[in-house]
């Protein structure tokens, strides 16, 4: 079982872990027989989602851990490093992969309006996050081109759509960032997933039924899948880069084929 096996027993910390994409790669990773911890910003939500993960998976329930930290916080690298210790036992079982799928709400502002408080609050978590998070990992998880730290960027940062200037920045920077750790990182790898339009919980609260179906149809219009992503469809990316221990400083499309339709 040497496909199947990779991640079985391997320490995983994912930050993000209790919604969405993030969600589906604990229960991906579970089911490959690893140790997850899951990270977040909200306690109420932790122990929903390992009670969730617990009730999903009982065989597995030893395998389950959680432990909170808020990327946007002033303490945040004293909450990155405190997340590290909990999730080795204070550095005695080092982890064997990171994976970073952490966002937070945002606007558009149209550019006419652009602040630099705004700019700057834009790459709190999604960029500044992932840096810090690189920053202490070293110390943290085994040095073997077998362990791997994933970021999360997205489709909008190959294609942007309309009035998406002001903070697209964001994701492509997370793109760089995450070529620029497979060097200063080495051997451990570094990848960045960039998934496309995921129906998330997230993607419910832009609306009422009506107008949340309404979007997922023009989303659906501009794949090549005619179909809108789900969440258990991009974990499928963090596995294979988990996985496979010659790939790194690369961006992972799971897009449906936005890019070309």
């Amino acid at each position: 079982m040497k496909y199947t096996n990779k991640l079985h027993s391997k320490n995983i910390l994912i930050i993000g872990g209790t919604s969405g994409i993030g969600f589906a790669v604990a229960e991906a990773s579970l089911e490959h027989g690893a140790n997850v911890i899951i990270a977040s910003s909200s306690p109420s939500k932790l122990q929903s989602s390992i009670s969730r993960l617990q009730s999903s998976y009982p065989e597995f329930s030893q395998n389950i851990r959680g432990t909170t930290i808020n990327l946007s916080a002033e303490d945040v690298e004293d909450q990155i490093i405190a997340a590290y210790e909990y999730a080795t036992d204070n550095g005695t079982k080092k982890l064997d992969h990171v994976v970073n799928t952490a966002g937070d709400s945002f606007g558009l502002p149209k550019l006419s309006e652009v602040t630099p408080s705004g700019a700057a609050s834009a790459a709190t978590v999604r960029y500044i996050g992932n840096l810090l998070l690189a920053k202490h990992v070293s110390k943290y998880i085994n040095i073997s081109p077998e362990s791997s730290f994933t970021t999360t960027s997205g489709v909008n940062a190959a294609k942007p759509g309309d009035g998406w200037s002001p903070i697209i920045g964001v994701a492509t920077a997370v793109e760089g960032l995450t070529r620029g750790l497979a060097k200063d990182l080495k051997p451990v790898r570094a990848n960045c997933v960039s998934p496309g339009a995921i129906r998330t919980e997230l993607f419910e609260s832009f609306g009422d039924a009506e107008a949340v179906e309404k979007l997922a149809e023009k989303y659906r219009n501009m794949t090549l899948t005619g179909r809108i992503g789900r969440p258990e469809d991009s974990a499928e990316s963090y596995l294979y880069v988990m996985k496979c221990a010659f790939v790194t400083g690369t961006t992972i499309q799971v897009d449906g084929g936005y890019l070309l339709a």
